[in-house]
């Protein structure tokens, strides 16, 4: 990958930095395993699914999204909803508990390969910023050992706070560009998510780099991807 003319670079956090996307999997599989379980003729939760649905979008529109794909509609609820709620709102917060449980037992640690790569845009003066749709994003990087690596940090909380548009709308990766005070024709958008990657496209950045962490390569290429690895390591300058 050729980094020339490149002044900073927008990671995505689960998947990229972090394999928290795991989590957030395992997480999901529990919630819509047992919501979609006790329903009748309903198919089944895969991980297809999660790839299809839900992965990179802001919490709730990954949870209508699915029920949308079900043929299931549900009140939209208010975001303090009870986890035990049977809303939109309630079946998000369901999720969030069960990763904050998971992330707090197990914890995390950032891919070897991207923490090489910040290390060498570091050295290069390539600056560097987290777009995430998670409102646990400071949680993760700080859980990673990441928390003072990023000065600019563009989460599902700023979002919400702003009135930005989730992915696969650009609106968060373009703010985190004017946050960092780059053209966003010279940011690199880093994703592993189709969302993410329509997001990086759309908001006409110099390049988007897709990285293969289960969507498939040519799944983020059609979805405007224009280089894919399997691991940071192989985008090192």
């Amino acid at each position: 990958m050729d980094w020339t003319g490149i002044r900073a670079a927008l990671f995505d956090l689960d998947g990229v930095i972090t394999p928290t996307a795991e989590i957030h999997m395992v997480a999901w599989s529990e919630l819509f395993g047992d919501f979609l379980g006790s329903r009748e003729g309903v198919a089944p939760y895969t991980d297809a699914d999660y790839f299809a649905h839900i992965d990179g979008k802001p919490r709730y529109d990954g949870v209508r999204d699915l029920l949308a794909s079900r043929g299931i509609t549900l009140p939209e609820g208010e975001p303090d909803d009870d986890p035990g709620a049977e809303t939109v709102c309630g079946l998000g917060n369901r999720k969030d508990q069960a990763f904050t449980e998971i992330l707090a037992r197990d914890g995390v640690r950032a891919y070897p390969g991207t923490l090489a790569l910040l290390d060498d845009l570091d050295r290069r003066g390539v600056a560097s910023a987290v777009v995430s749709s998670s409102k646990n994003a400071r949680a993760v990087l700080d859980a990673a050992g990441l928390g003072r690596r990023f000065g600019v940090i563009v989460d599902g909380n700023v979002a919400r706070e702003e009135r930005l548009r989730g992915k696969p709308a650009p609106d968060t990766y373009l703010r985190a560009a004017e946050l960092l005070g780059v053209p966003r024709e010279q940011c690199v958008v880093v994703e592993d998510a189709v969302s993410g990657v329509q997001a990086g496209r759309a908001g006409g950045f110099g390049l988007v780099l897709g990285v293969d962490r289960g969507a498939g390569a040519d799944t983020l290429e059609r979805a405007g991807a224009h280089l894919v690895v399997s691991d940071l390591e192989e985008a090192r300058p």
